[in-house]
């Protein structure tokens, strides 16, 4: 089935997390992607935990499937120079190295551009490649902190990030997004660009506009838990046994709710008459759910509220979700046979789309697996030069 990135070459710098998941993104939709890794090493996250039986890093495999991987020194003045070389053979260059690394190794935009004009430069950092806080290091927690995500989750008196390192994947997104507007802008201009990802502002970006109202009210937000801030009744409650999350957005919902916990005499009530006015007495209107729910199983509850048509859900521990028949009706988890550990079921692809879906039903490759087909085909090297390459340590 042909694929929407069909022909689309990628020249992959990153490792561990961001940048990664992005070029995988591109990879799911068809393009091509060579990563680059240290001879002999690898990208980091091939060590890290958790490991398969066969002692496999888990998440590189996740991160990285379907590309190919080549080992390059980049310490080296040959191995920059067949660097060099392949940017001409590309059409996308990423990296997620601190702002200024790939400059001072004559590989960032500004000399790559000038041996391929319509190259697409895209680099993914904490904090970007401007502003005073350009050279500082990160990691996903610290973008969390700083994009302001952390002032906003967990509870009162205790911050705390959220479960999956958000920020690396926002950066992945945004980065692949951008990506995929150069590539339509250079088919209608024939330029290239330079793409600069702050994960901290991809954080911020997310943050803000729920809390919007700070630069009217100058009101600092607070932590309100499982809870919601502009809506009540909306978050998670304790039932009988266990929790189940509820949302109510509308009158109508609010009103039905009412119905379901037979406090009719409430519906016409004008303290709880709007979403505004139920969201200023939210402490009372979540005692009220609370008191009907803690007499009741979580499997009562989301009945009765369902026949209402009010949006629940249960709240699913891990091994419940990793089951859920919908979310396996939606292939959204993929076995995959990787050569040494066997297989291994992993996440399907979100781009469900009728004629160029994503699939990331690949194994992740080994170290340099694909060294001779890429340095024979783009670059030209014979099988003694890709073999002395190898004994100089520069591949």
């Amino acid at each position: 089935m042909a694929k929407a990135l069909d022909g689309v070459k990628v020249l992959d710098f990153s490792q561990y997390n961001t940048g990664p998941h992005c070029s995988m993104i591109l990879r799911e939709l068809g393009a091509e992607v060579i990563k680059v890794e240290i001879p002999g090493k690898g990208d980091g996250e091939r060590a890290s935990m958790p490991l398969t039986k066969a002692r496999e890093a888990v998440q590189f495999i996740c991160r990285n499937r379907g590309k190919k991987s080549i080992t390059l020194n980049l310490k080296s003045e040959k191995g920059l120079e067949i660097a060099r070389a392949l940017t001409t053979k590309v059409d996308i260059v990423l990296e997620n190295f601190a702002t200024g690394v790939m400059d001072r190794l004559g590989l960032g935009y500004q000399e790559l551009s000038k041996i391929n004009p319509s190259i697409i430069y895209a680099a993914i950092t904490g904090f970007g490649h401007t502003g005073p806080r350009s050279a500082e290091p990160a990691y996903d927690m610290i973008t969390q902190a700083m994009g302001g995500m952390m002032s906003v989750t967990g509870f009162p008196d205790t911050p705390t990030k959220v479960g999956v390192a958000i920020g690396d994947y926002l950066g992945a997104y945004n980065a692949a997004i951008a990506i995929l507007t150069a590539l339509h802008y250079r088919s209608k201009t024939g330029e290239g660009q330079e793409i600069d990802i702050s994960m901290q502002d991809g954080i911020w970006a997310l943050v803000l506009p729920e809390r919007a109202d700070y630069f009217e009210t100058l009101e600092v937000p607070k932590r309100y838990g499982n809870r919601y801030s502009h809506v009540a009744p909306f978050g998670s409650y304790a039932a009988k046994e266990g929790f189940f999350v509820m949302c109510i957005v509308t009158d109508i919902q609010w009103a039905n709710f009412l119905r379901v916990i037979s406090r009719e005499d409430l519906v016409d009530d004008t303290r709880y008459a709007t979403r505004e006015d139920r969201t200023n007495l939210k402490e009372e209107v979540n005692a009220l759910v609370e008191e009907w729910s803690k007499k009741r199983s979580v499997e009562e509850i989301l009945r009765e509220l369902k026949a209402a048509r009010i949006p629940c859900g249960c709240v699913p521990s891990f091994d419940q979700v990793a089951h859920d028949p919908h979310l396996l009706s939606r292939e959204m988890i993929v076995e995959v046979e990787q050569p040494v550990s066997g297989k291994l079921k992993l996440t399907g692809s979100v781009f469900k789309m009728s004629r160029t879906p994503g699939d990331r039903r690949f194994p992740a490759p080994s170290l340099g697996q694909h060294n001779d087909e890429i340095y024979s085909t783009p670059l030209g090297f014979s099988r003694e030069e890709i073999k002395k390459l190898k004994d100089d340590g520069v591949i």
